[in-house]
Order: C-alpha cells, then structure tokens, then sequence
C-alpha cells in the first residue's frame, strides 16, 4: 500500500475490538448454538400497535421520502408532549428537539457541534465504546474519570448504585480546556442510576467551570429506583445540558436507528447544524411510528409493562447466581447486569489465543464462558482505558433483554460453573 493509500489514524491501527473477539469466540465454540447475552439487542419485537404504524406509514408517499433535518414534526411534537411530565412544561419542537439517526449519531452531531481540536471531555469509565471515537473524530481530547466499584463487590450482591465517583478526583479532572462532560444514566454496562444529589453535584461543577453536560439517557424508560433527569434541576442547569434519548432502547427497536436531543435553542440549533452535515436526515417512516409510539403508550400501559418485563427477567435470571453464590450489582436501570466472577478459577493451562490471553482477566473469563458453556457476554475491561481496566477485570456484562426461554437456557448452561467455582473457606 502506497503512502498515500494508507487509511486515518482515527480508524487505523487499533487493536481487535471486543465485538470482533466474542464474534470468533462464538463461531468457535463446541457448544452451538450460542446463547448470545452479549451485545445489548432485543430479543423480541416492539408491541404490535407500533410495528402496526410502521407497516402503516410504509404506504404513506410523504413518509417514503425525505424527512425534515430536524426531524418529522409530529415526532418532535409526540416527544415533546411525553416529555412534558418530566420538564414540568412542554418543549418547543422547532427549537428545543432535534431527531437523529439513533443516539449515536446524535451524540456525534454534538461533539461535532461544539468540540474543536484540543478542547477536552471529560467521560466516566466504564464508559460507551462509540463515545471514544466520536470525541476524537472532532479533534477532542479524552479525559477519563474512573467509577469505582464496591469494596465488597467481590464477596456480595449489592446495588449498582453504589459504584461512585470521587468528585474530589472529578474537580481534578477539570482544567481551562474542558469543554463538555459525558454523563450515562441509567448507566451502561453498571446499571447505575445517578442519585440526585450526585447529579446535583455534576452540575454544580459543570455551572461553576461553563462546561456543556451531554445526558446520555437511551434507557430512560427502564429504571426501578428514582430517576432524575438532570436537565430538570434547574433552569441553570437546563441551559448547559444536551439529553440524548433512544426510540431504539425505548420501543425494542434497536435496529430502527431513531434517537434525538433535547436542550435549549442556543445548543440545539448547532447540533442540528451538524446532524444536517453528516446525515441531513433521519429514516422518515419509522420515525412515524415513534410518534405514534409515543402517542399510544398511555393507552397501552406500555411504560409500566416494559418496566415490570424487564424486572421479571432480571429476577429470572438473576436467580441463578444466587444459587451459585455469586455476586452482582443489582441494576437500578437499563437491562445490563454486571457479575462478578473472581471466584470462578480457569485451568491455568488453559489454551487461549494470544490476542485473548494479553488482554484483562475479564476477556479470558469471556471466552471460558463461550468455549466450555455456550453462553456470550461482554468484558467490560473494553470500555476502561488499560489504567483502570482492573476495576472490572473480574466482571462479564450479561444483557437480559431476551425471551424467557433464552435466559432458562442460558441459566442452565451457567449451572456448569460449578466445577470451576473455588472452594469457599
């Protein structure tokens, strides 16, 4: 390859990503099929009233072509009034929502607006793997902050909520060039749901240094504590923060790639500039039907029946490692659950590739579990930088967002852990 055929650093050069190594793992196993708990997708369909107005608006011309950049009015419109309760007022569709291609792509369009070469974001670790690339495509400069895990964790069920962050090291974190601050709750892959005051926090920092707060909250539909919505504070606070959202995580439709951002004029407006430039404009019909997704949930009681869904199925699958005495963290949100399995002992002579073998205690736990048991979950040493991998090298992420004869099945499969467990004093 000639010098100039050669591709970018942003995507040259990186080392096997952990989607690729479960991939092979599972391709490569002796117990097929897998039972795949890795990846965070569905394992069943959105309800019928909206696949029905996704079948429906496929027969609409208007919904066949192009959709506003900013997204289909009566999206904006349904978001907005499902919003309100939360707001405590309505926001202004024109100027204070703008629709994207999945969250993703809007957190993108907001690094995008806002980060020029060199200024700095700050994210909490574990951290989503899709922020690291779009804060550097822009040129921004990462600045990890570590949660750190409960000093029992190893030994105890406890909550999710009591992963914590040292706001001291937080302020230390802060200098003249940070610009923006990335916030997850309900957290991925943790399952912490940010308490108010630690919120209140956050945002006492962001006001008294300036900085923008990007409010990833895709899960905001599935939490069993409180939740606080950290745009709602204050009105202070409201003017400094982006809060990203997720028809993809709200309505089992992942694959439907719909998400948008919600915030003052004076912010939206740039990220709606920079969603023009790198998408113009989002999937026109399913858009539609996150409308009348919205618009129909009340009279479905689809809010409560996710939330009563997604506890039954960590409760069912959760089961199995208090059968075998091995602790978790008891999620507060989302549909991830974080196990702790430095109790279980790999033959030392185990035979694992050497990209496996040079990674955290948590990739060798992963690919175990995929070769001996059949069952794929996700090393959540992928979303920590190498300094403070160790924090979760003894915990595999499990995703419980499947039918309930997936998770017996896999529950079965886990029971051999067993020979491997080691022996309590």
């Amino acid at each position: 390859m000639t010098e100039k055929m050669k591709p970018a650093a942003r995507v040259s050069g990186r080392r096997q990503d952990v989607w690729t190594i479960i991939n092979e793992a599972a391709a490569a196993s002796p117990k097929q099929p897998i039972v795949n708990m890795g990846q965070g997708f569905f394992g069943y369909n959105p309800p019928d009233f909206i696949l029905d107005a996704a079948k429906d608006a496929l027969n609409r011309v208007d919904c066949n072509q192009y959709s506003p950049t900013k997204g289909r009015p009566r999206l904006r419109k349904a978001i907005s009034e499902a919003y309100a309760p939360f707001w405590g007022r309505k926001l202004d569709p024109e100027t204070e929502i703008t629709i994207t291609t999945g969250a993703n792509e809007g957190m993108l369009s907001a690094f995008m607006a806002f980060i020029e070469p060199g200024d700095e974001v700050i994210i909490f670790e574990p951290f989503f793997d899709q922020y690291i690339s779009n804060i550097e495509m822009p040129g921004g400069k990462i600045v990890y902050v570590p949660m750190h895990p409960p000093k029992e964790g190893a030994v105890k069920t406890l909550s999710a909520g009591e992963w914590t962050i040292d706001f001291d090291e937080l302020e230390r974190a802060i200098t003249p060039r940070t610009k923006m601050m990335v916030l997850n709750t309900p957290h991925n892959p943790i399952g912490k749901v940010f308490s108010r005051e630690e919120l209140q926090k956050i945002a006492d920092l962001c006001l008294k240094h300036q900085i923008i707060i990007l409010s990833d909250e895709v899960y905001d539909r599935l939490f069993y504590v409180p939740f606080t919505r950290i745009a709602t504070l204050s009105p202070e606070v409201e003017q400094i923060t982006l809060t990203v959202g997720s028809a993809g995580k709200n309505f089992y439709a992942t694959g439907w790639r719909v998400g948008w951002l919600m915030g003052p004029p004076h912010l939206i407006q740039y990220v709606s500039a920079a969603h023009t430039r790198i998408c113009y404009s989002s999937v026109s019909p399913l858009q539609e039907a996150c409308a009348i997704g919205f618009e129909q949930a009340d009279a479905h009681s689809f809010w409560p029946t996710s939330i009563a869904s997604l506890r039954h199925k960590l409760t069912l699958f959760n089961s199995v490692w208090h059968e075998l005495g091995i602790p978790y963290s008891e999620p507060e949100g989302g549909y991830f659950v974080m196990v702790n399995l430095s109790g279980v002992e790999i033959p030392a002579d185990y035979p694992f590739p050497p990209h496996v073998a040079e990674r955290p205690r948590d990739f060798r736990l992963a690919w175990f579990l995929i070769q001996e048991l059949g069952v794929a979950a996700i090393p959540p040493s992928e979303f920590c930088t190498d300094e403070n991998s160790h924090l979760v090298e003894d915990y595999l992420r499990f995703a419980v967002c499947k039918p309930d004869e997936v998770l017996e099945d896999a529950k079965e499969r886990l029971r051999g852990l067993k020979p491997f467990l080691k022996k309590k004093d």
